[in-house]
């Protein structure tokens, strides 16, 4: 264990052992390029296991030598046990194999050892993984590959979480030391000022940790690679979370420094696309202390949201964590966490129900058995840890793939021939001015350019899956949800992907079974999604104004009364009723109190909500242009139109012509002319075979015209010759039958049925005429009239739907102009002797007012 500001070397591990070679028989079947340089057998029995290697061809006199002294003990080992069966230059070359990887061949040079930094905080829980992890990803690379050409050192910093710390061991990496890379820092804070200097060295710098969205790897000419996630990347998440539960509003908790303050911004975008709001926000220093924790914990529960999204340190997330479960604030909502304490579960230890994020990983031989010895390793490397901290995390997994994709370029620039003594280590061409410390003269690293194209093109199947940079930056495809049980286990209830959301299962998001989460078990072991919201126990209560005095006629719509008992303020009537029931459809809780507005216009209400006397108004209120820019309405939840009631009046005529109303003036013409064509048709084919069509001309025209007008009473009494006058007189008593049917029932009905009509008829003989016109007292409708040219005058403003009647029986007005519900409940009670006329003029409809920003969509 190395102490703030000392370097710690770290070599790796001599492959020569057993348990490195088994490994390195591994990974050669797993990493397609391994070099092909030993031919290696296994021979087991059931008490010992020995790996027998055959020397290379053309090892030196020197080579032998050493092999030969290694090889004596387990010659004697063999004949002690009693197995020296074999001959003895076969149990030579089992003694001496093992050794012949670390011996030089005649045919290549020694392994260039190449210096890299690591700056991490050695008392963290990252800290403590990447000391376990780091060598051990580069034992694992060597063993892998045992011909590599070159050797990663590992120098390691512990920086303390400081970043003058972390500055400082950066310039004594690059600048004493020759590291031509540096793994870390571990935090995004250290990992700012860090790249900004390695940038001015040109020195690739390869964070496994510093995941904030502050330190960005794209920007032009920068030497930072992050061989981690993002923080941006899983906001999408969150939100898709949101919604699913149908959560409206979250409130993040996060750490109030580059980590966390960088990564809301990321989350308020993804939960307004989604549909959510941030009402507002707890952010906490890194520092803070229980009390400081515990009052912040305390100011969230007297608000209403209790949806919450925890992004902070594994220390800061163990006290928050700690003072909700004091002030009983788990099991009265819902608490997700980020990726970043989702990987550290073991550390923070958070309370069963909890929802997690963690990006996807495949599930392979090789990850089993890494994480088998990493926690091993991991327990003998920190022996005061607790067992659930030896779980391999997301960090974990990174900080492997970066020290491998470290080996790997540093493996291809020595085959290349980069890193020879053409390209020497440290900076060059620096350090004339003003020494070490003189940031504007660092100098440049030689290998710094080539270095960093090297790991930003490496790619391998790792252990979180296939490493691949995207903008110097690690990419995953999917992340998984998980539920945090007892004992900080982890049960996974689903997966997150941008091109199927939120699924059960990684595969096909077009099947519905595939869809949504699995069961989650919420704080309390509860199964039952939490709301989102509770009513809150700090604020005041909106002021919703309801007009004190309505007439009794008009109750249906809205009225208040006041319990002079209890003083209770009951408010009642459809727009009473569609307020609440849109209050209950908010996501959250709405306190109110209805209070009576005394009688007034309701322009004057308006602007007393304006002025802030109340803070809404429910009322029978029509949104017009002029109000709307003094308050604020809501969608109109009830639509609305100017229309017209008029008394009927009876138009039966009393003329003694009235027997000639029921046929038009052209149907007479018409009937007549056929009377006279049918008596002439039958007089022109009867009057040669017929005596009685005969006779002098006088005789025979009054013949003609009486026997057409006969047919109406069908009192003709010529008998008919010919059957063509027959056939002309049968069509014709048809038409008269028709005809005289139509007459009689037509002059009854306008005998005997009152005809009833309005006496206005539509707005322009409103306007034409004289009579007074009823409006709704403290209604638009007196402003709406003049301004169109009505005479103000003419204008007689009534408040009760009686007053309305008595005006219009008595003649006092002559038509009520007033918006349609208003005009329907007149006509339920008083539907008798008005009708409806005139087209109906459609308005703004009804809304709610306010000045607060309410939800516009809620109705």
């Amino acid at each position: 264990m190395c102490h703030k500001g000392q370097i710690r070397v770290t070599r790796p591990e001599p492959i020569c052992t057993m348990s490195n070679l088994a490994f390195a028989n591994q990974q050669a079947a797993a990493v397609n390029n391994t070099e092909q340089g030993t031919n290696n057998s296994i021979h087991n029995s059931a008490s010992e296991s020995l790996v027998i290697l055959t020397p290379r061809h053309g090892s030196s006199p020197k080579q032998l030598s050493i092999l030969c002294a290694v090889s004596r003990p387990a010659m004697a080992l063999a004949v002690a046990t009693g197995r020296a069966r074999l001959p003895l230059f076969l149990l030579w070359f089992m003694g001496v194999a093992p050794l012949l990887p670390l011996v030089p061949t005649s045919r290549g040079q020694p392994p260039t050892t190449v210096t890299v930094g690591l700056i991490v905080d050695a008392a963290s829980p990252v800290g403590k993984i990447a000391n376990t992890t780091i060598p051990m990803a580069l034992d694992d690379f060597y063993a892998a590959h045992p011909n590599s050409s070159t050797r990663v050192q590992v120098l390691t910093h512990d920086s303390g979480g400081d970043v003058v710390a972390a500055a400082s061991a950066a310039l004594q990496l690059m600048t004493v030391h020759g590291a031509r890379a540096i793994l870390g820092p571990q935090s995004s804070v250290e990992s700012s000022f860090v790249a900004e200097l390695a940038t001015r060295a040109e020195v690739p710098v390869v964070s496994f940790s510093a995941t904030s969205p502050s330190v960005s790897p794209s920007s032009s000419g920068s030497f930072f690679v992050r061989a981690a996630l993002s923080d941006a990347a899983q906001a999408s998440a969150i939100a898709a979370l949101a919604s699913h539960f149908g959560w409206r509003r979250v409130v993040p908790v996060y750490q109030d420094d580059d980590y966390g303050a960088a990564f809301v911004p990321y989350l308020v975008d993804a939960l307004t696309e989604a549909g959510a709001e941030v009402p507002y926000r707890c952010a906490l220093p890194a520092s803070a202390s229980e009390d400081a924790v515990l009052a912040a914990v305390y100011r969230l529960e007297s608000e209403q949201t209790r949806a919450f999204v925890v992004h902070a340190r594994p220390a800061l997330a163990e006290r928050v964590f700690a003072a909700a479960q004091e002030a009983g604030m788990m099991s009265a909502g819902a608490w997700v966490i980020t990726d970043g304490l989702t990987g550290l579960l073991g550390s923070i230890r958070p309370p069963p129900g909890v929802i997690g994020l963690a990006p996807h990983v495949p599930a392979t031989p090789r990850l089993r058995a890494v994480k088998r010895r990493w926690a091993h390793r991991f327990m003998r490397d920190h022996r005061d840890a607790e067992p659930a901290e030896a779980e391999m995390g997301c960090y974990a997994l990174w900080a492997y793939d970066a020290a491998w994709a470290v080996a790997s370029a540093a493996d291809r620039l020595g085959r290349a021939g980069d890193l020879t003594s053409s390209s020497p280590p440290g900076l060059v061409d620096g350090g004339r001015s003003g020494g070490p410390t003189d940031f504007s003269d660092l100098g440049k690293s030689s290998s710094g350019k080539k270095f960093l194209a090297a790991i930003a093109t490496t790619t391998f199947d790792g252990l979180s899956g296939r490493f691949r940079l995207v903008h110097d930056e690690l990419t995953v495809p999917a992340f998984r949800i998980v539920n945090i049980m007892d004992n900080a286990r982890e049960r996974s209830i689903g997966f997150w992907t941008r091109e199927h959301r939120l699924t059960r299962q990684l595969g096909d998001g077009s099947k519905s079974s595939n869809r949504g989460l699995g069961p989650v078990i919420w704080p309390g072991d509860s199964t039952v999604v939490p709301s989102g919201w509770v009513q809150p126990t700090s604020g005041r209560k909106l002021r919703v104004a309801v007009p004190a005095y309505v007439d009794p006629g008009y109750h249906p719509i809205v009225h208040i009364d006041v319990d002079p008992a209890t003083n209770r303020t009951v408010a009642g009537g459809y727009v009473v009723e569609v307020f609440e029931a849109a209050v209950r459809l908010l996501p959250y809780a709405l306190p109110f109190e209805y209070v009576p507005a005394p009688s007034m216009p309701y322009n004057t209400l308006i602007d007393n909500v304006g002025r802030g006397v109340y803070d809404a108004a429910v009322a029978d209120m029509t949104i017009t242009a002029n109000r709307s820019q003094r308050v604020d309405f809501t969608l109109p939840y009830m639509t609305s139109g100017i229309s017209m009631v008029v008394p009927f009046r009876d138009q039966r005529s009393k003329r003694a012509w009235v027997f000639v109303k029921p046929l038009r003036y052209d149907l007479w013409l018409v009937s007549f002319a056929f009377l006279v064509f049918t008596g002439f048709a039958v007089w022109a084919m009867e009057h040669r075979i017929n005596e009685e069509f005969r006779g002098p001309p006088s005789y025979q025209i009054g013949t003609l015209l009486y026997f057409g007008f006969s047919t109406l009473v069908f009192s003709h009494r010529e008998s008919l010759k010919s059957n063509l006058s027959r056939f002309a007189v049968v069509v014709w008593v048809f038409v008269v039958l028709i005809l005289q049917s139509s007459y009689t029932a037509s002059l009854t009905s306008m005998l005997t049925v009152p005809q009833l009509g309005p006496t206005i008829g539509d707005y322009a003989a409103l306007w034409q005429g004289t009579a007074k016109v009823g409006i709704m007292n403290n209604s638009f409708m007196r402003a709406a009239m003049t301004k169109s040219g009505f005479p103000p005058s003419r204008l007689q403003p009534y408040r009760a739907a009686q007053s309305f009647h008595e005006a219009l029986i008595d003649g006092t007005i002559g038509a009520i102009v007033d918006e349609t519900p208003y005009l329907r409940l007149f006509l339920k009670s008083y539907c008798d002797n008005f009708t409806v006329t005139a087209q109906t003029n459609r308005t703004g409809g009804f809304g709610f007012v306010s000045t607060l920003p309410l939800p516009h969509t809620v109705i």
